[in-house]
């Protein structure tokens, strides 16, 4: 099975061909993956170099003469070193582009913290005129890309090392509309991007317990589906939120806001605490260490949604 990054190439590769007002921009990454755009879509792939702030200019520059520019980087180069490019260039003056990235979390493990990048959705979520999407397989990718990237907005895309591998159909993928994976009475769990798979694989385990799951998956992030996880919570009291992300500014920060006239709801999170992840290793022995397992998720469940102690409006981790 292709890598997520080899899709995401070769969907630019068949849109490139249908659309010739796309063009692309990568920041000295993706090169031979893009190999196939640049030869068949000739004067509209660019190289710029490890140059984060000059992409962004040049790709709103396009943005304002009709083409529909993708910028494709690292997540922390782009997000944290161009967000005032970002700010001013694309949404203040209201021009559509595309932002796809790689590296999210701590996928690049190996390369430590300046390669990592916990807080993206947080930051970007704040400037208006933006979209935000996490889509952790080919399907979604290329759904989603398909139906904004010619848009008034600036789309960012979060594209991960590690996808889910659920089978998801293109009916089921709309921008804005989380996906109900499977019915339960006992549990909201929201399974952000690629840790759908680690929910998934949790279900068996809770089972055991008796406890039944209310499976919600999100892969846009703004616009935030509100209504289903509120729908769910509604019916079950209890929320655990999933996504690797900081604890600030996510998912799990959108899921309390909109759901406060819920009564007696309680809430849990994992995600990634206030902290560096100063070790390095592999993603997988990240994922166990901040409690992104079937362990952590049944733990979490155990101590905070069904075992607990604190009082009922203690809600953040």
């Amino acid at each position: 099975m292709p890598s997520l990054r080899d899709s995401f190439a070769q969907i630019l590769h068949n849109v490139g061909r249908e659309d010739s007002n796309l063009v692309v921009l990568v920041g000295d990454i993706s090169h031979f993956r893009l190999q196939p755009f640049a030869k068949d879509c000739p004067g509209r792939y660019y190289n710029v170099g490890i140059c984060e702030p000059t992409i962004v200019n040049m790709a709103a520059g396009l943005a304002k003469v009709g083409f529909h520019p993708v910028v494709h980087t690292i997540s922390p180069f782009i997000v944290e070193r161009s967000f005032e490019q970002l700010k001013l260039d694309f949404c203040y003056q209201k021009w559509g582009g595309n932002i796809v990235t790689v590296g999210s979390a701590f996928d690049y493990a190996n390369l430590g913290c300046s390669h990592h990048c916990y807080g993206d959705f947080a930051m970007l979520k704040t400037l208006p005129e933006t979209q935000l999407f996490y889509p952790a397989s080919y399907i979604e990718f290329d759904c989603i890309f398909r139906q904004v990237y010619n848009n008034d907005v600036l789309s960012y895309f979060r594209i991960p090392m590690h996808g889910h591998s659920h089978s998801l159909s293109p009916e089921q993928i709309n921008v804005g509309e989380a996906i109900k994976i499977c019915e339960g009475q006992d549990l909201t769990m929201v399974a952000v991007g690629s840790q759908l798979k680690t929910a998934l694989e949790s279900l068996e385990s809770l089972a055991e317990l008796g406890i039944t799951v209310d499976l919600i998956y999100i892969h846009t992030i703004k616009p935030f589906d509100y209504q289903s996880v509120n729908e769910s919570l509604r019916k079950t009291h209890r929320c655990l939120v999933i996504e690797e992300h900081s604890i600030f500014g996510g998912v799990f920060d959108d899921v309390v806001r909109y759901s406060q006239e819920i009564e007696h709801a309680r809430y849990a999170s994992i995600a990634i605490p206030n902290t560096f992840i100063r070790e390095y290793g592999t993603y997988e022995q990240h994922c166990r260490r901040l409690g992104f397992s079937v362990e952590g998720i049944v733990q979490k469940v155990k101590n905070q949604l069904i075992n607990y102690s604190e009082p009922l409006k203690k809600i953040f981790p």
